[in-house]
């Protein structure tokens, strides 16, 4: 493992223990996948990063994640 991908991990790791839950999903043919920390999860804004990364809001909280092209990462 790259000290990058490393890095990455270590910097989204605080939302994986902030929440008890964590759902996800993979979709293999569109190489998407969906990570969410609440359920039900209703956005209400989203921003993407400059890595192909989506983030999802809901009242300023993250509450999901949306990683395109992830089987390159």
């Amino acid at each position: 493992m790259e000290i990058s991908e490393l890095n990455e991990i270590k910097n989204v790791l605080p939302y994986f223990l902030k929440h008890k839950s964590v759902w996800s999903s993979y979709d293999g043919e569109a190489d998407v996948l969906y990570l969410h920390f609440k359920k039900p999860n209703n956005a209400d804004n989203s921003e993407m990063t400059e890595d192909e990364i989506i983030i999802r809001y809901e009242n300023k909280n993250i509450i999901g994640l949306t990683i395109l092209n992830a089987s390159k990462r």
